[in-house]
């Protein structure tokens, strides 16, 4: 079983380049490559230089010219409108060269950026290929984002248009995103010059004249665009993702060598062919949607499932089953967050016997680390695999996983499977040499990243050697600690620096702390990733108030809590800030946040010899009821 994995990673190590320009094979190229990696360009090299291809004719267009073009390429399930609508390749081909036309009418060309701030619907997917086929660069902001953090992102990406809607529907509310659009807009340098917005049934949005322009209309008006060849090496899209300055970071992604390892990626990890019925449960806006609800699954020639709607409440914990009974989907995709949040509310897994789940093959968690309690239940409950596996929004696609293609390894709950071919990883100690099976370091990759990473961050080539090449000469750093076990299975202990798993969403401590530190009563403060048991981790703020003010803590509590809700929005989950006399630091002046991580966790922490006053975490600890 775990032969085949072993010949396939052995072939890649002993020749890379071959092995990744026979998986080139499975994309149309416009141009063939002069050289597959040249290890010259770029900060490590780059894939497949010197050819031309289109990403959006690749997902789409080809499939119709093999004769597939009546195949269902997208079924989008909206449990919030009660809507479930199929999209042929052939139509969602022939609206895609729409759009693209309408964003070409309004002059984004190769190389212009477009921001799509969408929520879970076609266009947003057609949105994203529209770009794609007139080589332009896209950035998609997830909608739960406020506008001071889309703001950021727009005066860094300098969108020429920006592709939005006028709500988004959450359960029990409506979502205003045009108010938040026209704020973002308002606070950036940068001013786009034209906004294309969808008009939803649930809330009609004011459009500016001159700017504003319906979607749906721009489209039916619009000629279709035919597919623009690109560099392989030209950017496909920005996604940005938090850093630990006030900068957004943008991670940049080429064209070629994303296609390629999505390309091979689908067979190779989820077993899936041309024709199956693939669904990942996330959103567009983060690294997995982009991935694997958008890219992955139609270069593959599959269907794909965009689900408008949550794990629970949508009506209720069966939602998940429903939907993979009805669309007949081999595998899912999600975060252990949503498993943990069906588990809370249906522990017997009595709804999952409803339905007929007969297509359904297996389960695939990433995002966060899956706690083994989760895993186990969800494997018990479904009678299928559960492979949890790791990767990061720079990666693009999974660092380690089961292979499904090669025969899936042992179940071993907590572990995230191993190294997928193309990435060499080993734990190293602080110095920089590898440690022992076994041994828990510093998760890193030896260069070159293979095909689908991103080469660098977005007119940010210093920030990308500070934040990932310059700890380990010859290294990629993950930012995660974790382990190798004998077997060659990874486990992923935690986050080496400040960044903060909230539902699978990664988000920064730093920037919160930045908030909570504007707030004109606050002198200092910490904020902690907390573990919680249905999210993974939560923020925890801990402020010490300035001298002299005499508010109740209560009520300074509370502005924190929105305040932070207001510049970063509700994805960061803030809700627990507490005042406390002082912050816990060592005599150099750095606070002790492991050690206050700890004790929110409920654990007896190790109390550093370094410490300056060992009082001021024994108020730490009070405060948090410990």
């Amino acid at each position: 079983m775990t032969d085949a994995y072993a010949a396939a990673y052995a072939s890649w190590h002993a020749d890379p380049e071959a092995w990744w320009a026979e998986a080139a094979e499975g994309i149309d190229w416009d141009r063939r490559w002069d050289r597959v990696l040249d290890p010259s360009r770029a900060l490590f090299g780059q894939w497949f230089a010197g050819a031309r291809l289109n990403v959006s004719h690749n997902c789409l267009d080809r499939h119709v010219a093999a004769g597939r073009g009546g195949q269902a390429a997208l079924i989008y399930d909206s449990p919030m409108t009660g809507r479930i609508e199929t999209f042929s390749y052939a139509r969602l081909t022939d609206r895609t060269a729409k759009l693209a036309g309408a964003l070409a009418r309004l002059g984004v060309g190769r190389g212009d950026r477009v921001v799509i701030y969408m929520p879970m619907v076609p266009e947003a997917l057609m949105a994203m290929l529209a770009c794609a086929r007139l080589g332009a660069i896209h950035s998609v902001v997830f909608g739960g984002f406020a506008a001071a953090e889309l703001s950021a992102r727009i005066a860094d990406a300098k969108p020429k248009a920006i592709v939005s809607a006028s709500c988004g529907l959450e359960p029990g509310r409506v979502v205003a995103y045009k108010p938040l659009l026209d704020a973002a807009i308002g606070l950036s340098p940068h001013k786009p010059d034209a906004c294309l917005i969808l008009q939803r049934e649930a809330l009609a949005a004011a459009m500016q004249p001159g700017r504003d322009h319906d979607l749906l209309e721009a489209m039916e008006a619009a000629p279709p665009h035919d597919p623009v060849p690109v560099e392989a090496t030209d950017p496909l899209y920005i996604l940005y993702t938090s850093g630990t300055t006030g900068r957004p970071k943008g991670v940049l992604r080429d064209a070629g060598g994303y296609a390629v390892a999505l390309h091979r990626s689908m067979k190779m990890i989820y077993g899936m062919d041309a024709g199956d019925v693939f669904w990942t449960a996330s959103d567009v806006g983060w690294v997995v949607g982009h991935s694997y609800i958008v890219y992955a699954p139609l270069l593959k020639g599959c269907t794909t499932i965009m689900y408008e709607g949550k794990p629970v409440g949508t009506p209720d914990a069966g939602a998940f089953w429903r939907v993979l009974a009805q669309h007949r989907a081999r595998v899912l995709f999600t975060a252990p967050t949503a498993m943990r949040a069906i588990k809370q509310q249906d522990p017997e897994g009595a709804l999952a016997k409803k339905y007929d789940l007969s297509a359904f093959e297996a389960l695939f968690l990433a995002g966060e680390r899956c706690d083994p309690p989760t895993a186990i239940w969800a494997a018990e409950m479904l009678q299928r695999p559960v492979v949890d596996h790791w990767w990061q929004t720079e990666t693009g696609w999974p660092i380690t996983a089961g292979f499904r293609e090669f025969g899936l390894f042992p179940a071993k709950p907590g572990t995230g499977g191993r190294p997928c071919p193309g990435y060499d990883l080993h734990a190293l100690d602080d110095a920089g040499h590898v440690l022992p099976r076994g041994q828990t370091g510093n998760l890193a990759l030896r260069l070159p990243l293979p095909p689908g990473c991103a080469p660098t961050l977005w007119h940010n080539d210093e920030g990308y050697r500070t934040a990932y090449l310059s700890d380990f000469a010859g290294w990629y750093r993950t930012g995660d600690a974790g382990v190798v076990d004998a077997d060659g299975d990874v486990s992923v202990m935690g986050r080496t620096d400040d960044i903060i798993n909230v539902a699978g969403h990664r988000l920064s401590t730093g920037q919160m702390e930045e908030v909570l530190a504007s707030h004109p009563d606050v002198a200092e403060c910490a904020v902690v990733g907390a573990a919680d048991e249905l999210k993974g981790q939560t923020p925890l703020g801990l402020v010490v108030l300035k001298a002299g003010v005499a508010r109740e803590p209560a009520e300074i509590e509370r502005e924190l809590v929105a305040l932070v809700r207001d510049r970063i929005g509700p994805v960061a989950a803030f809700k627990d800030a507490r005042v406390v006399p002082r912050l816990p630091k060592t005599r150099s002046g750095k606070i002790l946040r492991a050690t206050i991580r700890a004790l929110a966790d409920g654990k007896t922490p190790t109390v550093p010899p370094t410490i300056e006053d060992p009082a001021a975490l024994e108020e730490v600890g009070r405060a948090l009821g410990r």
